[in-house]
């Protein structure tokens, strides 16, 4: 008779009605913790929005999970010494007005890390925040189109911040405007527009980041000082995208960076004041469409010890001036034809590039389409061969180093 009833009882269960258990909000959990304090959260799922008002640490141990239920922001910070730690954030509005995201703070002294952030327009912003840490954190953002989305990491009229080590994929940008002295390092980038986009930005460090497949890499406006070293930049193949892009931007240091498979490898126009040099140094420069792309010559370039490899064209320079007002030394490039005779490791005579038929779509944007078809291929060859005027020089490199083994 009991295995009967057992029976009836588990066929008649899907039919039974369940009961949803509400997540419990957040905020009262917040408003209880004293100031200075800990909250230690029971594993579960916690209601936001919520708003931290005062110095506290908040942990997770990667076993919470703050759901914002569509609306607004997930977590509010508007103090200072406050720390986020092993949680899921979730579930945010999506208002782009509104600055909707899993994080917004306002402090200083912050620390957020170990945190995954997802389901959410913008990530983390930072806003008029200083000497904060945003660390080890993944971060998505909402489904959708990459200019339609939010982005990853934003900062506002912030300084003396660090993001690093953190892996960012399907957002807009990594935005930074108005907040100079910040630091970025170590962060992985992958699958959306911008991976970082300054603007007024000054003294700026990107250091040993892994950026791939977006639509440019690194993009710099009016930013003094800029810093971006040992990065790998990859497969930037939007037409505009660039691995670096470097805009009314002076004294930048662009140095050791490995930049592969890009529409344009390195962009740049000349410094506004070219005392303030922007020098290239040590980056490997391969696999581009455009190794490197100049535009409005005036000079204050400096490149030094970079190696040009496979690119379809390894130098562009758009625009009026000299291009002597630029230096190069010690390059590599794999169409230097010369010898090494006295064995010093540079080639005996100077590497000199020039535009024959290049001119025609360096000139003429849209002939770009055109570029390595027969027709031009022919048309370069016979100016080669038995030019009608002189070609213009695009560069010279007086000590052309060797390519290593």
């Amino acid at each position: 008779m009991r295995a009967r009833l057992l029976l009836v009882l588990l066929y008649l269960l899907p039919a039974l009605p369940m009961v949803a258990w509400a997540a419990q909000p957040l905020q009262p959990w917040l408003d209880l913790t004293p100031a200075g304090g800990v909250l230690r959260l029971a594993p579960g799922t916690y209601a936001g929005p919520a708003v931290i008002s005062k110095p506290l640490t908040l942990e997770g141990d990667g076993k919470v999970v703050i759901d914002g239920g569509g609306r607004g922001t997930v977590l509010t910070i508007r103090a200072d010494d406050v720390t986020l730690r092993g949680l899921h954030l979730r579930g945010s509005g999506g208002s782009h007005d509104a600055l909707d995201g899993g994080i917004m703070a306002e402090g200083s002294r912050l620390l957020i890390e170990n945190n995954v952030i997802d389901d959410v327009l913008f990530g983390i912003s930072l806003h008029k925040t200083s000497d904060s840490v945003v660390r080890a954190n993944r971060i998505r953002s909402l489904a959708g189109d990459s200019a339609d989305r939010g982005d990853g990491v934003r900062l506002w009229y912030s300084t003396g911040n660090r993001s690093e080590d953190n892996d960012i994929a399907q957002v807009r940008d990594i935005t930074v405007t108005n907040a100079p002295h910040n630091r970025f390092t170590g962060n992985t980038i992958r699958n959306s527009r911008r991976a970082f986009n300054f603007l007024f930005a000054h003294r700026s460090l990107v250091e040993g980041n892994h950026i791939e497949k977006n639509s440019t890499g690194v993009i710099a406006l009016n930013s003094e000082g800029m810093i971006i070293r040992r990065n790998r930049i990859l497969h930037a193949m939007e037409a505009s995208g660039a691995g670096v892009a470097l805009k009314e931007t002076s004294a930048a240091l662009v140095q050791d960076n490995e930049i592969v498979h890009c529409a344009h490898g390195i962009m740049a126009d000349s410094p506004i004041n070219t005392l303030n040099r922007i020098v290239f140094i040590g980056n490997v420069i391969a696999h581009n469409i455009t190794g490197v792309y100049f535009y409005g010559v005036k000079g204050g370039h400096i490149a030094i010890d970079n190696t040009f490899r496979s690119n379809l064209w390894p130098v562009t320079i758009i625009g009026d001036g000299d291009p002597m007002n630029d230096i190069w030394w010690g390059n590599s490039w794999d169409t230097y034809e010369g010898f090494d005779l006295d064995g010093d490791g540079f080639g005996d005579r100077p590497h000199e590039l020039y535009a024959y038929a290049d001119r025609i779509w360096m000139e003429t944007p849209f002939a770009t389409f055109f570029r390595n078809s027969p027709v031009l291929e022919l048309l370069d060859f016979l100016e080669r061969l038995a030019p009608f005027s002189s070609p213009p020089l695009i560069l010279r490199d007086i000590a052309p180093r060797m390519q290593r083994r």
